[in-house]
């Protein structure tokens, strides 16, 4: 198992340049002399993004790598946890069983009010956490809500839809628009779009006999549509990609970060190359602290039977 980081370092060390990095790709062109130098200078000038280009091909390429570096690092940690809790859970659950029983032996054998407070700690880490059915107090079964549950919370009077009759303002602003905006007068697509798109807000004003909408779109179309404003050059796009390219990396290094910083992230950085074996371990463990913890259950509980005889 290697982690995201370390992937990441021997790309770097190798050459491919990390996004937002520093190290830009060298073409041959570049790398030659003389005539090459020249003939690459010349190219460069002809398309002064093509160096551009070819970092973000680079930057896109080293971002894949470390993304499938990160992925396959989060399966085998998820793989791990889910072991882990396979294998290892049943023996946690049992360690807090039996503290909770040692410390209420404890607080039944001393009354310390101290020892009480523990006790029911302790128990409470044990009980269960209620389920959604408890949480609703019986308000639902397998298939969901019951259906009184679902009357008594969505339960809401329903008001017949109100009658509107517009103003003779309104109909006269309505029939100038559907004059003026109809998306038949369109000979291009984009226009007749922006036409269906204007004229579906003019009907929806004049179902509600919105004569105040219907004056704000009358002015609208006045205006005429807005002109679009110029676009990013090509450089400016490619300095966007880059700087996206660079953030991804920055947010995908965090996640690695978490992974590799969680509890079963740092257990695997104990085994990476053997994984089970490490979870036998902590097995082989814990079967040692339940025998004591039983052992020391017996003795508390022993005590307390000979006290009674």
């Amino acid at each position: 198992m290697t982690t995201p980081e370390a992937e990441q370092s021997q790309a770097e060390t190798a050459g491919a340049p990390a996004p937002g990095g520093d190290q830009a790709p060298v073409g041959a062109a570049e790398q030659g002399g003389g005539a090459q130098a020249q003939a690459g200078s010349d190219q460069s000038a002809a398309r002064p993004e093509e160096r551009l280009e070819r970092a973000v091909r680079a930057a896109e390429q080293a971002l894949i790598e470390y993304e499938i570096a990160v992925e396959t690092f989060r399966v085998e940690v998820d793989n791990f946890s889910r072991l882990h809790h396979q294998k290892l859970g049943p023996m946690y659950a049992r360690l807090d069983e039996l503290d909770a029983r040692i410390a209420e032996a404890v607080a039944a054998r001393s009354g310390d009010p101290e020892d009480i407070r523990k006790a029911e700690e302790a128990r409470a880490r044990v009980l269960p956490m209620p389920g959604v059915e408890e949480l609703f107090h019986g308000w639902m079964d397998d298939s969901g809500l019951f259906p009184e549950a679902v009357a008594m919370l969505t339960d809401q009077p329903v008001r017949p839809p109100q009658r509107v009759r517009p103003s003779d303002e309104a109909r006269k602003l309505y029939r100038e628009l559907a004059r003026k905006a109809h998306p038949d007068l369109a000979q291009e697509a984009d226009e007749r779009a922006r036409r269906e798109e204007f004229i579906t807000r003019v009907n929806a004003a004049y179902a509600r006999g919105d004569e105040a909408l219907l004056r704000e779109l009358a002015e609208e179309w006045a205006v005429g549509p807005v002109p679009e404003e110029p676009g990013p050059t090509p450089a400016e796009d490619l300095y966007a990609r880059l700087e996206w390219l660079a953030q991804r990396k920055e947010m995908l290094a965090l996640v690695a970060r978490e992974l590799e910083e969680s509890a079963i992230g740092g257990m695997l950085r104990l085994a990476p190359d053997d994984p089970d074996r490490l979870l036998e371990e902590i097995a082989e463990q814990l079967l040692a602290q339940v025998a004591r913890r039983e052992e020391e259950l017996a003795g508390l509980l022993g005590a307390d039977a000979g006290e009674e005889g």
